[in-house]
């Protein structure tokens, strides 16, 4: 599984992502330890209150743990795995919380620790975590039998799809997806083999090559937002000056910005807020479909957990009767049969024990399947709005441009990335035609699922 975790202070921040039950369809507080408090909101604030007696800022060890979207991982692999993380960290016996997250059909689970030692008021000292994550991230897929991701096996290939919180909020603006723009930029640059093919491809995807303000190299969209393309595309900035030469013959984005012109953006956002429109009415279905079902699996985790209570405190009724009281009882201690009706009580509780977690276990599997199947639907509908939204994009770059600029033909390496794919117009292909966004039946804004 894919672990990541670093230090940090904001007890009452995390306590509320931990807790948050509106991004994620089910949270379970599966352990509070260590902490006189029961709860993961006070425990958070009480590792605060240690930490304010030493000079450590960040008193807190979060740790996310992410199994394979198509596997099904239980509890105690979990367990396992937190066990060799505190070990390898130096954080055994430290005060912890553990809490599961089901979202779109995929689990996992973050633990925290509180990095003060009690006895010593110092906090303990965790160094090179991300080497060790790694080698126990990496063991735990060959334990498992899991594919390991090509970005364990050499760091080279890491997926170039992965983005920051920082770009991230940049496509949420936009309303797309960042892994949709870094897709299609680094599409872009595998299709081209100088500047000027570089820029024209871009414009065909909706964007402008220009001259960034600290970085050499920045793609411009319609909707005025500024990509880096060092990190776009994962390159250095002598590799990309190696193929589209010295940026100072570029534009600036303000000049980019201004290229593209106020009547083009305003035009632009009124077509947004229509595709937008007709994407949430396309949504609303499965919307409505998530909602019942998320709210119908609560219904059954609740009675099955008031079935295993009931059922429990009747078993442990029954183990208790056993055990005999008063001169019968001291009777069964001295002739040893009061021991052997208590190991035979402890292995029959642990068996029970078992059983209660194979079966929410199971429950809980046969729930994410049905989750995973809606999410894939999401998922199909998801992708086709977001090639509405870049080709409304397109379309709207391709307008502000002049003529000549507009009917520019780039140069592509065909060998690598094809023509159709890009969505550029091959030789003797006929191109579609423009409609107006925001009126076929088909276009829709996607809200979070």
């Amino acid at each position: 599984m894919i672990l990541k975790g670093n230090q940090r202070g904001g007890g009452r921040q995390m306590a509320a992502h931990l807790l948050n039950g509106m991004q994620n369809e089910h949270v379970t507080v599966h352990q509070v330890r260590g902490f006189l408090a029961n709860t993961v909101k006070g425990a958070l604030e009480e590792a605060y209150a240690l930490a304010r007696g030493t000079q450590c800022q960040k008193y807190l060890y979060s740790l996310s743990l992410n199994p394979p979207a198509d596997q099904s991982v239980p509890i105690e692999a979990f367990e396992r795995a937190i066990k060799e993380i505190e070990d390898k960290l130096g954080l055994a016996d430290q005060p912890r919380v553990v809490v599961f997250h089901e979202k779109e059909g995929r689990r996992h689970a973050h633990c925290v620790w509180s990095r003060i030692k009690v006895d010593e008021m110092k906090a303990v000292n965790i160094a090179y975590d991300r080497t060790k994550l790694q080698a126990l991230s990496r063991a735990l897929f060959i334990e498992h039998g899991w594919t390991l991701p090509r970005g364990l096996i050499d760091k080279a290939h890491r997926n170039p799809l992965t983005y920051t919180r920082q770009e991230w909020q940049q496509a949420t603006r936009t309303g797309r997806s960042a892994a949709a723009i870094k897709a299609c930029l680094q599409e872009c640059w595998a299709a081209s083999d100088s500047g000027k093919a570089f820029a024209a491809v871009l414009q065909e995807r909706g964007f402008l090559l220009a001259k960034g303000d600290r970085r050499g190299f920045v793609a411009v969209d319609v909707y005025g937002e500024v990509f880096s393309l060092t990190r776009q595309l994962g390159l250095k900035g002598k590799d990309l000056a190696k193929r589209l030469g010295s940026p100072e013959a570029l534009p600036t984005v303000e000049q980019a910005k201004a290229k593209l012109g106020e009547s083009v953006r305003s035009l632009f956002e009124t077509y947004r807020a229509e595709l937008r429109k007709a994407h949430e009415l396309e949504m609303r279905p499965l919307l409505r479909i998530k909602k019942t079902m998320t709210e119908q699996h609560r219904k059954d985790r609740a009675a099955q957990k008031a079935h295993l209570e009931k059922r429990w405190n009747a078993e442990q009724a029954v183990r208790a009767s056993r055990v005999r009281k008063g001169f019968k009882g001291l009777w069964d201690k001295l002739t040893f049969k009061y021991w052997n009706i208590r190991k035979a009580n402890e292995k029959e509780a642990w068996q029970c024990h078992v059983r209660d977690r194979e079966e929410r276990q199971e429950l809980i599997e046969v729930q994410l399947d049905q989750r995973q199947n809606l999410q894939a639907q999401f998922d199909t509908m998801r992708k086709r709005h977001e090639e509405e939204m870049q080709k409304l994009a397109s379309d709207l770059t391709k307008m502000a441009m002049p003529e000549r600029e507009r009917d520019a033909k780039p140069q592509v390496f065909r060998g690598k990335v094809k023509e159709a794919e890009l969505g550029i117009g091959a030789p003797g292909a006929r191109s579609s035609p423009t409609r107006r966004p925001g009126r076929g039946k088909d276009a829709g804004h996607e809200p979070d699922a």
